[in-house]
């Protein structure tokens, strides 16, 4: 009987991590090639399995394309999440999230564009996203989790005369954008800039130093 267990939880952990390589190799050739155009046996050979175990995990390209969205996008959004609900002043937070941002980004420097382009190209995307990361306000509109924490923040400076008026999901919009669009851009600004791979290093990282004085200042009245 032991045995029995044994080779049962061994051949449950071989699926598992077949599942993995599978999920690693598709999140390899969706971020390189784009949905659009990527081959399952192209998947296979990046996993080193043959094609007919991509349809016995994911049963379809669109299900292997849902999984490696929601792992990006998990990725980029889940460390940042936490740092956004953290007890902490709004100026700190603001350098905490400009700061864990461009480096997750940094990790992963290709996954923006592909974020943007899948929702682009399937709009289903967006609220797959918004389901994952996502929850109802108070008042039954979609929203994030920390919008409302963060409001209460803004309401507090804007009432102590310390920062002018801004809807919650606006600052949101806001900061997100101003990390992501370096890296959704690279190939421009590295043209433009003359920035080669190390150059693009160093020019995030004096991003990283300057933006949030950068964003708040001007946020002040």
């Amino acid at each position: 009987m032991a045995n029995q267990k044994t080779i049962a939880a061994a051949a449950e952990l071989r699926d598992v991590d077949t599942e993995t390589k599978i999920l690693d190799a598709a999140h390899a050739v969706f971020l390189r090639a784009g949905t659009a155009g990527a081959r399952m046996q192209e998947i296979a050979d990046e996993a080193g399995v043959n094609k007919a175990l991509l349809h016995y995990y994911f049963r379809s390209k669109e299900r292997l394309a849902a999984a490696v969205f929601e792992r990006v996008a998990r990725g980029l959004f889940a460390r940042l999440g936490m740092v956004a609900l953290a007890n902490v002043d709004l100026e700190t937070k603001v350098r905490r999230m400009i700061a864990t941002y461009l480096d997750e980004l940094s990790q992963t420097p290709y996954a923006p564009g592909y974020l943007i382009c899948e929702m682009n190209q399937n709009p289903d995307r967006a609220a797959q996203l918004l389901k994952m990361i996502g929850a109802p306000m108070e008042d039954g509109t979609p929203g994030v989790p920390f919008l409302q924490p963060l409001a209460a923040q803004i309401q507090e400076r804007v009432a102590a005369g310390q920062m002018r008026a801004i809807a919650p999901r606006q600052f949101v919009a806001n900061l997100v954008s101003l990390c992501v669009f370096p890296f959704a851009a690279r190939p421009m600004l590295c043209a433009v800039l003359h920035l080669d791979d190390a150059g693009f290093r160093e020019f995030i990282a004096e991003r990283k130093a300057t933006l949030p004085d950068v964003f708040l200042a001007g946020l002040r009245p």
